[in-house]
């Protein structure tokens, strides 16, 4: 194999491990809502749900049914978390979700 071959199959195997997380299951996670709140434009009761998060889109399901759905994204911290904890703004908007043993959390758009 030519020097120039090498390279190619090189940068071949470099794109394609930088696509593999473009097929990276959803991110899930149960959260537990201690008193009602905003995700989007929907208005959540206290409770268990599970909050799903494909890229930059976060949904939220009550049992089968898709109650809420935004937009955010990842943000790095400088700590982990110690627990899973969901920061509310003022009007009752779901600002962040923080993870338990992540670094990383996820900042909700609306």
């Amino acid at each position: 194999m030519k020097v120039n071959s090498i390279q190619r199959i090189a940068a071949l195997f470099v794109a394609l491990a930088m696509t593999v997380p473009a097929f990276a299951k959803p991110f899930t996670q149960t959260i537990n809502l201690t008193q009602g709140a905003k995700i989007g434009k929907a208005s959540l009761q206290a409770g268990e749900y599970r909050l799903s998060i494909d890229g930059n889109k976060a949904s939220v399901q009550k049992g089968k049914n898709t109650v809420a759905e935004s937009e955010g994204r990842w943000e790095d911290r400088d700590q982990k978390s110690q627990y899973t904890a969901i920061l509310l703004g003022p009007d009752g908007q779901v600002r962040e979700v923080r993870f338990a043993g992540q670094k990383r959390v996820f900042v909700f758009s609306e």
